[in-house]
């Protein structure tokens, strides 16, 4: 268990000052007409640019690198031109983690974080007999020989499980795509910002059911960076500091090949530990919050989400997001800038700059009134963390 003397230290104690995100939607369309922008490695090096640039941190002040994607650190460094003290490897939500915590110790003082990924051009399967995670490292592809070789295939059975236990309908977890793809029509670098309507969602179909085609995320390419370093650093730099308050992180590892902590829990346990320390942290209450950002490669991780944070209560998320709730001028807006269902699959880290751009007030037609506090949720694979993210 977490010390929370110990962690209390941590609150506020490094925080974001850079972001940059590459050309999504150019991309995309680049590539529907056979062009290929970057590998990588270069969406990797178009995003470190440009978030320096947003930043005002100069490369060479850079002493720790994150990386995230098909990436390795040291290539990317070597590509970048920076010799760093520190490097590791993570997701999105515990790359935050990791940068805060060497921030907060003195092991570093400016740390970038990384991520690149041709997925869409390199022909990347995230289901099928290539399907990544084939070796092993993902609990679904030991039941392979049985079909199942697809994440979509497992968070179809959690959905029909919600379906038959609380009465949930399709219906009801489109309204999830919807809210997303509402954001999107307001965010210029958005892949999909066709309007989309819970008939139009219906009417899709489906790609292993009862999930259809606008719950899945999008494949496409990009890469994210993000600078984060200490507080009175940030005074000196370009752009207002975005705070790092809270932060919490539980596995269900036990019995994970069997499914059980997934099919048979919807990932409680892990989010009611999580819960517990992330909010105490922070010193943000729950209705304080004014949106999340919620790991969405499909629409139910929001739904478990919203249900295992006690947003609403268990078995009544469905009901709650046919509310309107997560779109424009709803009660709890969810992904503005579409999400990973709309805006663009970067694996959780586009997530944290629309974060910093919210908290900037610089999200433009989507920008949210006295934004002052955003909770990140993520729950793929097992594995929840969460961030609580505030500004001055």
């Amino acid at each position: 268990m977490a010390n929370r003397d110990e962690i209390a230290a941590l609150r506020d104690a490094a925080c974001i000052v850079g972001i940059g995100e590459t050309d999504y939607a150019l991309d995309y369309e680049r590539h529907r007409g056979g062009a290929v922008s970057h590998d990588s490695y270069g969406y990797a090096a178009t995003a470190f640019a440009r978030a320096l640039a947003d930043s005002g941190v100069n490369k060479g002040e850079i002493d720790a690198v994150v990386t995230a994607g098909p990436i390795s650190d040291e290539r990317i460094c070597e590509v970048l031109g920076v010799n760093p003290a520190w490097t590791a490897s993570a997701d999105a939500g515990r790359a935050v983690i990791q940068a805060a915590t060497w921030i907060a110790s003195g092991l570093a003082n400016t740390v970038a974080l990384i991520y690149g990924n041709n997925q869409r051009s390199g022909g990347t399967q995230y289901g099928g007999p290539r399907a990544t995670g084939g070796d092993g490292r993902l609990s679904y592809v030991y039941y392979a020989p049985w079909g199942m070789t697809s994440q979509g295939a497992l968070y179809a059975m959690m959905f029909r499980r919600h379906m038959g236990l609380y009465g949930t309908t399709q219906e009801e977890l489109g309204h999830i795509a919807v809210a997303e793809r509402r954001w999107a029509e307001s965010n210029p670098n958005a892949v999909m910002r066709k309007p989309m309507d819970i008939d139009a969602y219906l009417a899709a179909r489906y790609v292993c059911e009862p999930l259809r085609l606008f719950d899945y995320c999008l494949v496409n390419d990009g890469g994210v960076c993000l600078i984060m370093t200490r507080p009175d650093r940030a005074a000196d730099l370009a752009q207002p500091p975005v705070y790092v308050s809270g932060f919490a992180s539980a596995e269900l590892d036990v019995d994970a090949t069997q499914l059980r902590p997934r099919m048979v829990d919807f990932y409680r346990p892990a989010h009611d530990r999580v819960r517990a320390q992330v909010y105490e942290m922070s010193g943000v209450a729950q209705g304080d919050i004014d949106a999340l950002q919620v790991y969405d490669s499909f629409t139910c991780h929001v739904l478990f989400a919203l249900e295992g944070f006690g947003f609403c209560s268990e078995g009544e998320g469905g009901a709650f997001v046919a509310t309107g709730a997560l779109g424009p001028g709803g009660a709890l807006p969810v992904n503005t800038s579409g999400g990973m269902l709309s805006e663009s699959y970067m694996q959780g880290w586009n997530h944290q700059a629309e974060i910093a751009r919210q908290l900037r007030g610089q999200a433009g037609a989507r920008q949210l009134d006295g934004c002052s506090a955003i909770q990140y949720i993520s729950d793929a694979s097992g594995k929840c963390a969460s961030i609580i993210y505030r500004n001055d």
